[in-house]
C-alpha cells in the first residue's frame, strides 16, 4: 500500500468549512485504502501529526463514521495514540461504503485537555474491478417488422448495463458485444453498437423464424473483466413478399343481357403471407374492358376471393362478347431482399383474364321490392307463415340463426324459430335475411330479394290502414269492399302499396280474397256469403320503400234496413260474433229441449242418429218449427245458412 504525504491546513470544529490561514499545525498523510484488501489486519494506513506536540506528552484521537460510528464500527483505529499511527482492521466494500468522515483530537496526555483544534478528514476507499455489469433485465422480447428497412441508421432496440464500480473510471465502463444469435444465418443480421448497446438490422428477416439473441456486456478493461449476459427474442412480423396470384389463368363466362348480375363470378387467389394481415388481403381492380363502368369487384373479406358484379345491364347487340383484365395485390406494399436490404418493389399487382359470352335477354326473377323491410310481431311463432312468393325455385342464401324455413317450390318462408334480439347477428336491433329466386330456363338465372327484419318498434315508418274498421251492410258473395292505406309520417309519397292476405287461418282461405289494386287502396272480396258479425282479417301492407306491416282490418257485417246505415242486431252482441260452428251448436241443443218436450214426437232407440234427431218425419216438423222459431232472431238468409 503507497502512503501519500501532504499538508492541509486547520478545520472549524463545528463544521467542515476550512478556517481562516493561520499556521500550519496538523501535518498528516494521505490515508487510502482500497476495497477488498486480503490484508493481514490490522493494516497500517497512515500517520498524523500536530507541531504543537513538540516537547509535549500528547495523546492523538480518532472517532467518528467507521470508528465508533456507523457505518463499519471498529474499521479505523489509532494504535500508536503517541504518534498517531492510523490502522485499518478488516477489508470493506466501496460499493457498500465509499467515504469515511473522521474526526482527529491532540490532548494532553495527563489531562486529557485538547491541545488544538480538532481535524476532519475524508478517506476514500480506493475501487478496483469487482463488479460486472448488469443489464436492467436477463431476457427481452421484442417484434419487428419483415420488411424492417431502417436497421442500418436507427437501432431497433437497445439494450444498457449498469456496473456498480465507480462512475468515471475504466472499472465502469461497459461494452456490448453479440456473443451467441440463433438460427444461425446466412450472413449476420444483427450487430450492436459497442459503445450505446444500440441494436441495429444488417440484413432482410423472416417471419417464419424466431431469432434470439444473447448480449454480453463487459468492463473496459482488456486485462481483467468481468462481464454478463442478457438474451433478446425477436419475432419477426409478417410483411408483404408474396404477391396474390390468380389460381387461374383465365375465366369463361355467360351472362344474360338485359340485367344486373350480382356475385356472377367468384376469382380465387393465393398467397403465402400470414392471412387475415394486409400483407395477405387482396385488393381487386378491373384494369380493362370495363370503360362503361358495368362491372364492380369487391373482396370477400372471409375468404378473400374477388367478387365480380354486372351493375348495369349488358347489350347483346353491341357486344356480345367482352373481356375484362382483373388485377388483384394486396393492401400493403410489395417488397423484395436484395444483397441483404429490403426494397420496396414496383411489382405489385398480377392479373387475370375473364372472357366474357353475352347471351340474349333472359330475365331473372325479380322481387318486389328488391329489400323487404318487416316488423317483428309477438304472433311470429314457430309454424306461422312468414311470407309468400311465386317463382320456380327458392333458397335461404343468408339466415345465420335459421330463423326461416322456405319451402324450395312453394317460396312459402315460415318461421323455424323464436327471433331472438340477443343474437350476435342482430345488428341495431336489425337482422337480415337474404333469398334467392331460381327460375328453370337454360341457363338458369337467381334473383335476389333482402328482408330485413327489425327486432324492435319501427311503427313511424310503417304504412297504415286509414280505416282499421269497416262497418258493411251484408253483402252478397263476390262483392267487393274496400280497403284504404296511408303513409307512415315519417314518409312522403311512400305509395303505391301492394296489399297481401295473411293466410295463415282457414278462415281467411275459405272467406276472402283480394281484388283490384288501385294503388292506395285494394278490394277485399268475400268468397261465400257468410253470417253477419265481425271478422278479423290480416293483410300485410308494403310501401314502395319496401317497408313492410302486418295489420288487421275489422269487418263488421251487419244489417242495414236503409240499405246504408248498419242496425244493432237484436241479439246479444256476443250471440253476434259467433261462427257458424257456434251457432250450429246452440241450434242442435234447441232441437234437442224441442224433442223432449214435444209429446207426439216419440224417441226411438233404435240408433244413434235418431236418438237425436228422431224419425225424417219429425226431423222435418222439428226443423219447420226451428226455422219459424230462428227467423226473429237470425233473419231469413242467416237460418238458410246455418240449417
Amino acid at each position: 500500500m503507497k502512503l501519500k504525504i501532504s499538508w492541509i491546513d486547520s478545520y472549524q470544529l463545528d463544521s467542515l468549512r476550512p478556517l481562516q490561514r493561520t499556521k500550519r499545525t496538523w501535518v498528516i498523510t494521505t490515508i487510502g485504502i482500497q476495497e477488498e484488501d486480503k490484508g493481514p489486519f490490522p493494516k497500517y494506513a497512515g500517520q498524523l501529526f500536530n507541531n504543537k506536540s513538540f516537547n509535549t506528552s500528547v495523546k492523538y484521537l480518532i472517532s467518528g463514521p467507521g470508528v465508533d460510528e456507523s457505518p463499519e464500527l471498529g474499521l479505523f483505529s489509532i494504535e500508536d495514540d503517541a504518534n498517531g499511527h492510523v490502522y485499518v482492521h478488516r477489508s470493506i466494500d466501496r460499493e457498500k461504503t465509499p467515504t469515511f468522515q473522521i474526526r482527529f483530537n491532540i490532548v494532553y496526555r495527563k489531562t486529557g485537555e485538547p491541545l488544538d483544534k480538532p481535524l476532519f478528514f475524508k478517506i476514500k476507499v480506493k475501487d478496483i474491478n469487482d463488479n460486472a455489469p448488469e443489464f436492467l433485465k436477463e431476457e427481452y422480447s421484442i417484434m419487428i417488422r419483415e420488411n424492417h428497412n431502417k436497421g442500418k441508421y436507427e437501432p431497433v432496440f437497445q439494450v444498457t448495463a449498469l456496473d456498480k464500480d465507480e462512475d468515471g473510471t475504466v472499472n465502469s465502463q461497459v461494452s456490448y458485444s453479440l456473443s451467441m444469435r440463433m438460427p444461425l444465418p446466412d450472413g449476420l443480421m444483427f450487430n450492436i453498437d459497442p459503445t450505446t448497446g444500440s441494436i441495429l438490422l444488417s440484413g432482410c428477416l423472416d417471419y417464419k423464424v424466431m431469432y434470439i439473441w444473447q448480449y454480453k456486456g463487459k468492463d473496459s478493461l482488456t486485462y481483467s473483466f468481468l462481464s454478463s449476459t442478457a438474451t433478446v427474442n425477436v419475432v419477426v412480423e409478417d410483411a408483404n413478399n408474396h404477391l396474390p396470384v390468380f389460381t387461374s389463368d383465365n375465366y369463361q363466362l355467360q351472362v344474360s343481357a338485359g340485367q344486373e348480375h350480382p356475385a356472377v363470378l367468384r376469382l380465387q387467389v393465393e398467397d403465402k403471407d400470414s392471412p387475415n394481415t394486409p400483407a395477405w388481403r387482396a385488393k381487386y381492380r378491373v384494369m380493362k374492358g370495363n370503360e362503361k363502368e358495368q362491372f364492380t369487384i369487391e373482396t370477400d373479406p372471409d375468404t378473400n376471393e374477388g367478387i365480380l358484379s354486372v351493375i348495369k345491364p349488358l347489350s347483346y347487340e353491341d357486344d356480345s362478347e367482352m373481356r375484362l383484365v382483373i388485377s388483384v395485390s394486396n393492401e400493403e406494399p410489395f417488397f423484395l431482399c436484395k444483397n441483404g436490404t429490403v426494397v420496396i418493389s414496383g411489382l405489385e399487382s398480377m392479373s387475370t383474364t375473364v372472357n366474357i359470352k353475352v347471351l340474349e335477354s333472359q330475365h331473372a326473377p325479380r322481387f318486389h321490392p328488391p329489400t323487404l323491410i318487416v316488423q317483428r310481431e309477438d304472433s311470429m311463432k314457430p309454424g306461422r307463415v312468414f311470407r309468400r312468393n311465386s317463382f320456380d325455385g327458392y333458397e335461404l342464401a343468408h339466415d345465420p340463426d335459421g330463423w326461416l324455413r322456405v319451402d324450395e317450390n312453394s317460396g312459402i318462408l315460415t318461421v323455424a324459430k323464436e327471433f331472438d334480439q340477443e343474437s350476435p347477428h342482430v345488428n341495431n336491433s336489425l337482422y337480415t335475411i337474404i333469398v334467392h329466386a331460381i327460375d328453370h330456363g337454360i341457363p338458369s338465372q337467381t334473383g335476389t330479394g333482402t328482408i330485413l327484419l327489425y327486432l324492435s318498434d319501427i311503427n313511424d315508418h310503417m304504412p297504415k290502414l286509414v280505416a282499421p274498421s269497416l262497418d258493411v251492410c251484408d253483402k252478397k258473395e263476390g262483392m267487393p269492399l274496400i280497403m284504404k292505406a296511408k303513409s307512415a309520417p315519417v314518409h312522403s309519397h311512400s305509395g303505391p302499396f301492394t296489399f297481401e292476405l295473411a293466410e295463415d287461418s282457414e278462415d281467411v282461405k275459405h272467406n276472402w280474397k283480394l281484388g283490384r289494386n288501385f294503388g292506395e287502396s285494394v278490394e277485399l272480396l268475400m268468397l261465400r256469403s257468410i253470417p253477419q258479425g265481425s271478422y278479423l282479417v290480416p293483410v300485410i301492407i308494403q310501401d314502395r320503400q319496401g317497408f313492410s306491416t302486418r295489420q288487421n282490418q275489422h269487418v263488421r257485417l251487419c244489417f242495414c234496413p236503409d240499405g246504408h246505415t248498419c242496425k244493432d242486431s237484436p241479439l246479444p252482441q256476443a250471440a253476434v260474433r259467433f261462427g257458424g260452428g257456434a251457432i250450429a251448436i246452440i241450434l242442435m241443443a234447441f232441437l234437442l229441449l224441442l224433442v223432449f218436450q214435444h209429446k207426439t214426437l216419440p224417441v226411438p232407440s233404435s240408433n244413434r242418429r235418431d236418438l237425436f234427431f228422431g224419425s225424417q218425419e219429425n226431423f222435418q216438423i222439428t226443423k219447420n218449427i226451428s226455422e219459424t222459431y230462428l227467423h226473429s232472431y237470425l233473419g231469413c238468409e242467416k237460418v238458410r245458412t246455418v240449417l
